[in-house]
């Protein structure tokens, strides 16, 4: 078999299992929106044995000889080349895949399914004691997986990895310690300032289904194809995106607060104008991928703030907002609802934290998390050193354990090592926000008429279209012509916030 040969073998494997894969995602989005409770037990053994099938795929001993027969052919001495990118990304999978044992990835898809429905089950119930067993299950399970891949330093970095190839718990404990010294005295400045938003006009009666109209009209706006996607409710809003024609968002609604669906609805937007617009022809390798999580973030923080929570977007939308909310928003001005939805103040919950102390929340979970992988922390400690350390980080006391430490679902899933990318994606955004308008002048011009297409064009381009082609940094490097940074992130919030709270 010539090296061309094996390497059109290798992509058919890598599309097949593209494909099986898609399956045990379209399974997973049911588990989140429609499937009757009584059903967790066997979707676990559902999921479980589409994991196994696709670890015995992926690991066949004949994609490694695939692997070797193409590497170092003149097939991918060019390292730019889309074959080049594809042999580097799938051996750089297989090597992980290889090293975890068939039944740990089975008693993963088990456990974590179990503990999705746990979580669903504890967290209305502000249940920590319920949901225990199953999180120190997984949390068991991903030390073995960590141990198995194999790390230097920490073992959260073998987790991390899976999420963010290249970095490391060490790096992203400067990233943090620094975020959070920058981001002190601009918070105590905001909170300090006379000047508030009233916050009540987001905490008006508004109608569940008038909301799901007016998101669906602003991620039509942004470019979400609702031939090729669809938006349901869900305990935890969250994109899956199964391959070509099919993406799916979800949200939940609050009828008394409109920032939750809304925003929640624009932040998946974001992610799934990426999953639409990666390239069809390559689904299934790793071209066909998106980056990393850390990229895939930057674009739904992206649309959902820098987008989404910018004047110009208001200047087009409230006029529409107050016709579909004329009761809740006849006395609201422009000035002040775009003032509500940038109100900055210490909360409870992540997902609904402002852009100034969003970050905090996610060093809380980052720092817990090498606790827990490290074994330094038990998770019968958990809900007390959550506590603990968001009275020192926002300076709120946690109530119970719904709006603390069982509020997130990514622990239930195993996405230890996940937190972080939200981060890193803040930072991606305002780069690759400072870097478009500089490429694109008028840019809120544009926002102001309702027109996104420039900017989506601009990110397709730069983002969408290269899949795996490089690695973060890269990408970013390319697409900005700087080093990932946090300087752009720091400047947009000042630039922001400083005319609306006064400021410096």
């Amino acid at each position: 078999m010539t090296p061309a040969e094996s390497y059109a073998e290798l992509v058919r494997r890598s599309k097949e299992l593209g494909v099986l894969n898609s399956c045990a995602g379209v399974l997973g989005w049911d588990q989140q929106t429609y499937m009757p409770p009584a059903g967790a037990a066997l979707r676990g053994e559902q999921m479980a044995f589409l994991a196994a099938l696709a670890h015995q795929m992926f690991t066949d001993p004949k994609v490694g000889e695939l692997l070797a027969a193409v590497e170092g052919s003149d097939l991918v001495r060019d390292p730019e080349s889309d074959a080049a990118a594809n042999v580097r990304e799938l051996r750089r999978a297989f090597d992980r895949a290889t090293k975890l044992p068939q039944a740990l990835v089975e008693e993963l898809a088990r456990v974590t399914t179990a503990a999705q429905q746990a979580w669903q089950a504890a967290k209305p119930k502000s249940d920590f004691a319920g949901f225990r067993p199953h999180l120190e299950k997984v949390i068991k399970l991903k030390r073995e997986e960590a141990a198995a891949v194999g790390y230097q330093g920490h073992p959260y970095n073998a987790l991390l990895d899976e999420y963010e190839p290249g970095a490391t718990a060490e790096e992203l404990k400067g990233v943090f310690a620094g975020l959070t010294a920058e981001l002190a005295p601009l918070v105590k400045g905001i909170t300090d300032s006379p000047k508030k938003p009233d916050r009540s006009v987001l905490e008006r009666d508004y109608p569940v289904d008038r909301q799901k109209v007016f998101a669906e009209a602003a991620a039509a706006a942004f470019g979400f194809d609702f031939n090729a996607g669809r938006l349901d409710t869900t305990a935890h809003p969250f994109c899956s995106g199964f391959g070509p024609g099919d993406c799916r968002i979800t949200t939940r609604y609050n009828p008394r607060f409109f920032s939750e669906a809304f925003f929640g609805v624009l932040h998946e937007t974001g992610h799934a104008l990426y999953e639409q617009n990666l390239p069809a022809d390559h689904f299934g390798t790793p071209l066909g991928q998106a980056c990393s999580l850390g990229i895939h973030e930057s674009q739904s923080r992206l649309w959902e703030n820098q987008v989404g929570r910018g004047r110009p977007f208001w200047d087009h939308f409230y006029p529409r907002l107050r016709q579909t909310f004329p009761a809740a928003l006849a006395d609201v001005t422009p000035d002040a609802f775009v003032f509500a939805v940038n109100d900055v103040r210490p909360s409870l919950i992540r997902v609904e934290a402002d852009e100034a102390t969003y970050n905090l929340h996610v060093a809380l979970r980052f720092e817990l998390e090498l606790g827990l992988v490290s074994g330094d922390l038990p998770v019968a400690d958990l809900p007390g050193a959550w506590n603990d350390r968001f009275r020192s980080l926002l300076g709120l006391e946690v109530p119970d354990h719904a709006r603390g430490c069982l509020q997130d679902i990514h622990w239930s899933f195993g996405g230890v090592g996940y937190f972080p990318t939200y981060t890193l994606g803040n930072l991606y955004a305002a780069q690759l926000m400072d870097a478009a308008r500089r490429d694109l002048p008028g840019l809120d011009d544009d926002f102001r008429r309702g027109e996104f297409g420039r900017l989506r064009g601009w990110l397709s381009d730069k983002v969408y279209r290269h899949g795996q082609h490089h690695r973060a940094g890269e990408l970013c490097r390319r697409a900005t012509g700087q080093p990932l940074s946090p300087q752009p992130f720091l400047a947009y919030l000042r630039g922001k916030y400083g005319p609306l709270y006064g400021v410096g």
